[in-house]
């Protein structure tokens, strides 16, 4: 009998909910001959040395492949972190990953800068995952640190762990977004979830994606977060339940109770230092944890790190071609002489599906996890009979809320 180890290519059905498969699956254990690299293993997620990952990269002054080490030695290392990251735990600590902490308490404070202007200026702002206040966020941190200090960045940006692990899952040429999180005294956990791509739809929503793109979605991004400060368990240090990454319907089941309640059970947090990084799949179910301190709010800056290979070919101008097409569009609606399916495949084909990237600043998520995109404005502007001027109006109330050119 052959085995068919081929990836699938059907659609999640309610069978693919299996508790009990669940279950074994996050109860395996993580071999530690796959990880010889780690100084100890912790609830089945290693753990490593920065100091280590630094001597191995020749400290801040040789690029990865440049470095005074046998290139073997640090392919391997890299080889096992991906393992580590793809079909072991999912998640993988370094402590140490900042060990010169004058920077980063410098950068910490230029982040609690920000954090104050923002609430001065614009008030609270929202969050995917967690109430409205409970947490202080900085959508885009990385780009208003390299304003706001350039030199503090440089120095911040140049930390060996995150080029090496972004090298290790995604290869040469990745994209960074940072995102500073601050968790307030007796905050709330986050409820559990996964991250960007599919990990913003709602789980109706990745139904409608076939199951080798559930499988895919993971691959091209890591998610990561650098601790600002000491983050003992009762600050809430983030909760990840190993290996969930390999469960194919994760996507799918952030609603379901017993799901959630199986994570709750068992999940692993681990103590943070500061300058400590967590490195983890998008697709590992996590969540912060609450805050039990009554007066120490924990500060870590989340990570999106992105294949280079989620950008298109070609820039198209969306916004121009929805315009034109539209009046057409409605007059073919209204003379009922398109049916519905046509009419999607049309909006699909000049109009943007996806939200990102976007500035969450100005352009936040009000109703669900993404703010509204090209298609979604244009097929409720279909479906409510809008005439063109109401339609280019609420294209450029898009467009104000966007940076230029996303």
């Amino acid at each position: 009998m052959i085995r068919d180890d081929s990836p699938r290519y059907d659609y999640l059905g309610e069978t693919d909910f299996d508790l009990d498969a669940f279950v074994a699956l996050i109860d395996e254990p993580t071999d530690p001959a796959r990880v010889p690299g780690a100084i100890e293993i912790i609830d089945r997620i290693p753990v490593y040395d920065g100091a280590v990952i630094d001597s191995l990269l020749g400290g801040f002054d040789h690029d990865p492949y440049d470095a005074p080490v046998d290139p073997v030695v640090i392919r391997e290392l890299m080889a096992e972190w991906a393992w580590a990251l793809g079909s072991g735990p999912g998640a993988l600590v370094v402590r140490g990953a900042i060990r010169d902490l004058e920077l980063l308490d410098a950068v910490s404070a230029v982040f609690s800068s920000i954090i104050k202007s923002e609430r001065d200026r614009a008030g609270v702002h929202g969050d995917h995952f967690a109430a409205a206040g409970a947490n202080d966020r900085i959508w885009n941190s990385h780009e208003k640190l390299c304003l706001a200090n350039p030199e503090l960045f440089m120095g911040y940006a140049s930390t060996p762990t995150i080029a090496f692990a972004a090298l290790a899952w995604l290869g040469p040429h990745y994209q960074i977004t940072t995102q500073v999180n601050v968790v307030k005294p007796g905050a709330d956990a986050q409820r559990p979830h996964r991250d960007y791509h599919l990990g913003f739809y709602t789980p109706d929503e990745t139904l409608e994606f076939p199951v080798h793109v559930h499988e895919m979605s993971s691959m091209l991004t890591l998610q990561g977060a650098i601790a600002h400060d000491d983050i003992p368990v009762e600050m809430g240090p983030t909760k990840i339940l190993a290996n969930s990454q390999r469960y194919t319907a994760g996507f799918a089941i952030s609603e379901r109770a017993r799901f959630s309640e199986i994570f709750e059970e068992r999940c692993v947090q681990i103590p943070m230092s500061k300058g400590d990084a967590l490195l983890f799949n998008p697709a590992v179910l996590h969540a912060a944890g609450d805050n039990r301190t009554p007066d120490r709010p924990r500060m870590a800056n989340l990570m999106q790190l992105c294949s280079a290979f989620t950008r298109a070919l070609e820039h198209r101008d969306t916004d121009a071609m929805c315009r034109v097409v539209y009046p057409h569009l409605r007059a073919a609606v209204d003379a009922d002489t398109i049916g519905h399916g046509a009419r999607r495949r049309v909006v699909a084909a000049c109009a943007e599906g996806y939200a990102f990237p976007t500035s969450l600043d100005t352009d936040p998520s009000l109703k669900g996890l993404a703010p509204d995109s090209q298609a979604q404005i244009m097929a409720l502007a279909l479906a409510e009979s809008w005439d063109p001027d109401r339609f280019g109006a609420a294209l450029d109330e898009r467009n104000r809320r966007r940076p230029q050119g996303a």
